[in-house]
């Protein structure tokens, strides 16, 4: 029997309140978790800290069954798992670096241990483990977070996405839900059609952020700059930087300078990181200069400034990081530094991000040669990787090898994961007699496994992450010695025992093709390297227009094109003290490009030929002047800078 929708609505609002605390959802949650829930694909556009997680929690919650949860993001992944642990909900994840047992081991799981999540990364969905066991269980609900990068027109596209449809036909009966921060309308229409989608259904929160203040400061002293915005802005803050270094120094300088300010990149160990990430949520330290590695799934609802030293690449990138401001709907600031030399930078990035055909060729065969896979070898393979170490021995500049291998990754080759934080992790393989009668004969041993057993759960029934220091602290040995216990039990057969690690991973999706077979698309190359490149100028624009509202600006690049001016950015604040309306300044402002293109004037014959009030027309002209929108050339006519 079909239950009414108050009934629903009733039931939805109870695992919200149970789990997360809330009474209410946000404007739009309700209507997605209910689309969800009655079997409708949906797509779900909503910014950065819309609460995304929750449309897919909920209903996975209110039905029988798990939910398959996509998304290239590993330690974001494994910071939901954690999170949903914590609420009481049982999940897990499966990606790049687990050995195949473990994978065995979680899929079972899946299957059997009534689990409601499980994460996996987009790779593990075309392996043939993931397809036989997939079949077995009961899914409710498959996610596909970050869906952007399902669409070659989107800016993060990862070849890995497009197995998500053949996922389809194996689980006919679980509707899917795809979700993003970022997509333009052209590519929510292909985010919808590559996930076939039985009917298109896109639920899309305005990508207003009405409490946020954009603004681009032009200015050669970037430094005396950010210290002026940290210095009149009060509360937490968040700068941006394009490399680690840059974290590091900035941090340094702001420190000297009697501002509370630490760093944060993707090359420091798990431990630094989270403890970085402690200090700056807890409030003991203020302003976190960081690589674009931060932020993702750290929520922190106060923050009130997002600092970029740097142009970023794209108007999506921008619109997400900066989206991590005002998340408690209090007034925040997105500020954006910006001088001619970043036109310079963003060019040459581009220059070096798409290296020639024959390059990329080259590195293609190069990093089968460098873990010594012959043709039509290495399909489905896992690795460590080191590009600094992949480049000095085959004579190539990283940059160019790790965009080159960015090439090869769209192109469906390879996969290479971010930099991974593997923990130590264990699994007893003998049961607990078999286990007693090892304990008995050894009383060391014994003393070392009811330790195990005494700090951690669930060691039977699956992998579970331990900490070898906190062990070595809390029995008064050494990590050293933890270390040689756990191998000697794994010599023992007692236990599976895999070592921590941290490197990234490329993964061979494919054997070693001969150089006649091996295919690079010059039509998909140029086509990338031309959205590449708009993307790009979008960007410059953004950073350099200053007669149309910023909001306006980032807005219509999202297709909402009937937006409001917000009167609060720097190019609205510039306007509102010409004390003229939109409507006057919009034509006047219209009338005089149209003058200065038309025709050679000074500004008084610029004036004259307007139709209007003079006294207006000079304010704008000014404005335009001062804006440095217009000069007067040698001869004392007006030229327009576009």
């Amino acid at each position: 029997m079909r239950l009414s929708i108050c009934t629903y609505l009733s039931l939805f609002r109870k695992i919200l309140q149970q789990y997360w605390g809330y009474s209410d959802f946000r404007p739009l949650q309700e209507q997605i978790v209910d689309d969800v829930y009655h079997g409708r694909d949906t797509l779900a556009l909503m910014p950065t800290g819309g609460g995304k997680s929750i449309t897919f929690q909920v209903p996975a919650l209110a039905k029988e069954g798990i939910c398959l949860v996509v998304t290239p993001l590993i330690a974001l992944m494994k910071d939901q798992v954690e999170n949903l642990k914590q609420r009481g909900i049982k999940a897990m994840a499966i990606y790049s670096g687990m050995t195949t047992h473990e994978m065995d081991v979680a899929f079972d799981n899946a299957i059997y241990g009534n689990y409601k999540f499980l994460y996996l990364s987009p790779e593990r969905l075309g392996t043939e483990l993931f397809r036989v066991r997939v079949q077995k269980m009961n899914v409710n609900l498959l996610t596909v977070d970050e869906a952007h990068c399902i669409s070659q027109w989107g800016y993060d596209f990862r070849p890995s996405y497009l197995r998500i449809a053949e996922t389809r036909p194996l689980i006919p009966n679980a509707p899917v839900l795809a979700v993003t921060a970022t997509a333009t309308p052209q590519v929510a229409q292909d985010i919808m059609e590559k996930l076939q989608f039985r009917e298109k259904n896109l639920l899309q929160k305005s990508f207003a952020r009405k409490n946020l203040v954009y603004v681009v400061r032009h200015t050669e002293d970037k430094l005396k700059m950010l210290l002026k915005v940290c210095r009149t802005i009060p509360g937490t803050g968040v700068v941006y930087v394009r490399n680690r270094k840059s974290a590091k120094d900035l941090a340094e300088f702001l420190s000297k300078q009697r501002i509370s300010a630490d760093y944060y990149h993707a090359g420091l160990s798990a431990e630094i990181r989270s403890a970085k990430q402690d200090s700056w949520k807890q409030g003991s330290t203020r302003v976190m200069v960081c690589t674009n590695a931060f932020g993702m799934g750290i929520d922190k609802a106060d923050v009130r400034v997002v600092v970029h030293m740097d142009l970023p690449e794209s108007i999506e990138a921008y619109f997400q990081e900066a989206g991590r401001g005002g998340r408690d709907e209090k007034t925040a600031y997105a500020v954006l530094l910006y001088n001619e030399s970043d036109r310079i930078k963003i060019k040459q990035r581009f220059q070096i991000a798409f290296p020639p055909l024959d390059t990329i060729k080259k590195v293609y065969q190069d990093i089968y040669t460098y873990y010594k896979l012959p043709y039509e070898a290495g399909k489905g393979t896992e690795h460590s990787f080191s590009l600094m170490d992949f480049s000095t021995r085959h004579g190539i500049h990283s940059l160019t090898a790790y965009n080159a291998l960015q090439c090869i990754q769209r192109e469906g080759h390879i996969e290479i994961t971010d930099e991974l934080d593997n923990p130590t992790r264990i699994m007893f393989l003998m049961g607990r007699d078999e286990l007693y009668n090892i304990q008995v004969s050894n009383e060391l041993i014994d003393q070392f496994i009811k330790t195990l057993l005494r700090f951690y759960s669930g060691l039977f029934s699956g992998y579970v992450n331990i900490d070898e220091q906190y062990i070595a602290k809390k029995k008064g040995i050494t990590e050293e010695d933890v270390a040689n216990f756990l191998l000697r039990l794994s010599n023992m057969h007692v236990i599976d025992y895999i070592p921590k690690k941290r490197t990234p991973l490329i993964i061979f999706n494919e054997a070693r093709l001969h150089e006649k077979n091996l295919y690079i698309s010059p039509e998909n190359y140029q086509l990338r390297k031309q959205r590449y490149e708009q993307r790009m100028e979008a960007m410059l624009q953004y950073a350099t227009l200053i007669t149309r509202c910023r909001s306006q600006q980032l807005l219509d690049y999202f297709g909402e094109t009937d937006s409001y001016r917000c009167g609060r950015c720097d190019v609205c604040v510039s306007r509102n003290e010409l004390n003229l309306s939109r409507y006057e300044f919009d034509l006047l402002l219209g009338q005089i490009k149209k003058a200065i293109h038309e025709n050679k004037y000074t500004i008084e014959q610029c004036v004259d030929s307007l139709k209007g009030n003079s006294e207006k027309a000079l304010k704008v002209l000014r404005w335009l002047m001062e804006n440095k929108k217009i000069d007067e050339t040698k001869d004392g006519t007006v030229r327009w800078h576009d």
